[in-house]
């Protein structure tokens, strides 16, 4: 189960953060706000990507979107979002749930600089009713992550 390959993965290697499961869904940025009662931006959502044959996650602030431009330059071509099956089976994670923690096999992540605007960030947490509260450098250090310029912010 996608939820206790992250609670493994947090025990082993952060045992001082802890999933957080909600009543309601947290699948959507806008849902994770809700029920963390914060901004948007602070959601950390994880988009699973392809660039060719590599397949990569992808971290950064929920009210971001994709720069086209600096998504080719920095990734080495143009990402393409994965199926929902290929999801699952990569990640070991849910669409809605999807975390850069307790992943099914080991994936490159980067993790948009933009999330560094906040203190705390929220991802997912392998299923999509739980989540983290966790550092942004907290979580890319974590993960192995790489700091990437690659988004727009809105405003």
């Amino acid at each position: 189960m996608s939820l206790d390959s992250v609670r493994a993965f947090l025990s082993e290697h952060a045992p001082d953060l802890m999933v957080v499961e909600h009543e309601v869904s947290t699948a959507t940025v806008p849902e994770a706000a809700t029920a963390h009662d914060c901004a948007p931006g602070q959601i950390a959502k994880t988009l699973s990507l392809r660039v060719g044959d590599r397949v990569m996650l992808f971290v950064t602030r929920g009210d971001a979107r994709l720069h086209n431009r600096k998504a080719r330059e920095a990734l080495g071509g143009k990402p393409r979002m994965l199926g929902v099956d290929e999801v699952a089976q990569l990640t070991g994670h849910p669409v809605g749930g999807v975390s850069p923690f307790g992943l099914a096999a080991p994936l490159p992540v980067y993790c948009d600089v933009s999330l560094k605007d906040f203190d705390v960030v929220i991802p997912a947490a392998g299923s999509p009713r739980s989540s983290v509260r966790v550092s942004p450098h907290r979580m890319a250090e974590l993960v192995g992550a790489e700091w990437i310029d690659v988004c727009d912010i809105p405003g």
